[in-house]
């Protein structure tokens, strides 16, 4: 990125708010495919006891994305090209960009899960196609609105997004602890206390995988220093001569950085235990089944009436879309610079060439997607193959991100000792679930497969009874 007319960075909250932005477009990143279908999962099988450890995977992240972020943005460089220069064995590119490109590979696994649960929300409002064919119009929409590449049209999408889910995510936990129907299925004290008895259950594999995935993932942790860049906090620094001018509009820029970051993470922590606190409370019992997550999550607020499964079905929608448009953006910054970094495509003389890149990128990740959802159908599965991919690239980001600190980042820019301390700790916690979600993975696949119980998806009859739905015409239409 070059280096354009210096900016000085805005101090009254007027001007902070009017330049905030990339942290939004990754909470739009953020809150499809951890917050709507892996921790309602995660609450389905553990209840509520792993609620402070959703709060703390969501929360000690941000300091390695931060982090990330003041190397990338000090350098204006792109978060591949810095992880590209760290020491060790090189063919072609860095070892860490192999293991990027392996969790890439996960990624796409993921997009398709989400493409999958669009297509399903779609299914379930009544529209006369299958979830695979509503998949592909999805994708091909999605293709369309990224067509442009341009950063400004991608954030207000984000923008307006987010605003959408934060209010449609507020009115389901309102309509829980509010609706005569759902009387036994309200959040209670005791639940909260159980959630902060800060201990972990024998089987905690899933809990992990979440951790991956919730918050700031490893592709989020990723994609972040793009969109700082793309927001023009790097060109407003002006020319980097390392002057005491350029370091005080440097500190200046990072501020707003991290104001950016740390308003995101209040939203997407808020959205992520919301959801959280919902499948523990709704799916404890019957859990989530693999073909039809949506209609699990959906059938439980039909007891509120119309309106409420309208409403969920709104919110379902808004959060996976989102996740699909802002990560099919940001993926495909990814892969354009991917592709150069490989040597596959010459570098872009010029902002056009890299934006005609950038659009075809757009295109092809949406359309690969929903191919893959359409021969796989397991939109959970594929969510949570994501996660353990992004699970994994923690411990090699994590250390990137300490890597970044000491040797990438002018001496005048780098952090206090708090700050470090607890970026020793973000990255420690990263890399102790990365290492875990390794072994565990290498474990299980070695291992002698045991008898597969199956679970049995939602029992809607037996909910239907116990809230008095059961009598409901409305619950006969449902033709279960």
């Amino acid at each position: 990125m070059s280096a354009g007319e210096p900016i000085e960075a805005p101090t009254h909250w007027r001007g902070i708010i009017k330049h905030l932005g990339p942290g939004l477009i990754v909470t739009a990143c953020i809150v499809g495919s951890g917050e709507l279908i892996v921790t309602p999962k995660v609450g389905a099988d553990h209840g509520f006891s792993l609620l402070w450890f959703i709060i703390f995977g969501c929360v000690i992240k941000v300091f390695v994305q931060i982090e990330l972020g003041r190397a990338a943005v000090s350098r204006g460089m792109t978060t591949l090209e810095l992880m590209d220069s760290v020491p060790g064995p090189r063919f072609i590119v860095s070892w860490l960009i192999w293991c990027f490109a392996l969790m890439f590979v996960g990624i796409f696994f993921q997009l398709g899960g989400i493409v999958g649960g669009v297509g399903q929300v779609f299914s379930e409002s009544g529209i006369p196609l299958s979830d695979k064919a509503l998949a592909w119009l999805v994708a091909l929409v999605t293709a369309a609105i990224l067509a442009s590449g341009k950063y400004r049209h991608i954030e207000i999408f984000a923008v307006t997004m987010v605003v959408a889910f934060v209010i449609s995510t507020g009115y389901a936990l309102y309509s829980l602890q509010s609706s005569p129907a759902m009387e036994e299925f309200r959040i209670t004290s005791d639940n909260i206390r159980e959630g902060f008895a800060f201990h972990l259950p024998e089987n905690f594999g899933t809990a992990f995988a979440a951790f991956g995935i919730i918050g700031v993932g490893a592709s989020e942790l990723i994609y972040y220093p793009y969109w700082c860049l793309e927001k023009g906090y790097s060109r407003n620094m002006g020319t980097r001569d390392f002057s005491d001018e350029w370091y005080r509009r440097a500190h200046g820029w990072l501020r707003i950085m991290r104001i950016d970051a740390w308003v995101s993470m209040v939203i997407y922590t808020s959205a992520t235990v919301a959801f959280y606190l919902l499948g523990a409370a709704l799916l404890r019992e019957s859990g989530v089944s693999e073909d039809g997550m949506i209609f699990d999550l959906s059938s439980l607020f039909k007891p509120l009436g119309p309106t409420g499964w309208r409403i969920f079905l709104v919110g379902a929608f808004i959060v996976l879309f989102s996740t699909l448009v802002s990560a099919s953006a940001s993926n495909a910054r990814l892969l354009a610079d991917t592709l150069v970094l490989f040597k596959i495509r010459p570098k872009p003389e010029d902002e056009k060439a890299r934006l005609r890149l950038v659009r075809g990128c757009c295109i092809f990740i949406p359309c690969t997607c929903a191919l893959l959802y359409v021969v796989v159908g397991a939109p959970v599965s594929m969510v949570m193959a994501g996660g353990v991919a992004q699970a994994v690239m923690l411990a090699p980001l994590a250390g990137a991100a300490l890597y970044f600190r000491y040797y990438k980042t002018d001496k005048p820019l780098q952090p206090g000792a708090i700050w470090t301390v607890l970026l020793w700790i973000s990255a420690l916690a990263m890399a102790v679930v990365g290492l875990y979600m390794a072994q565990d993975k290498i474990r299980k696949q070695f291992a002698p497969k045991p008898a597969i119980e199956k679970k049995s998806a939602l029992d809607v009859n037996s909910f239907a009874k116990r809230t008095g739905f059961y009598q409901s015409p409305a619950f006969h239409d449902l033709q279960i």
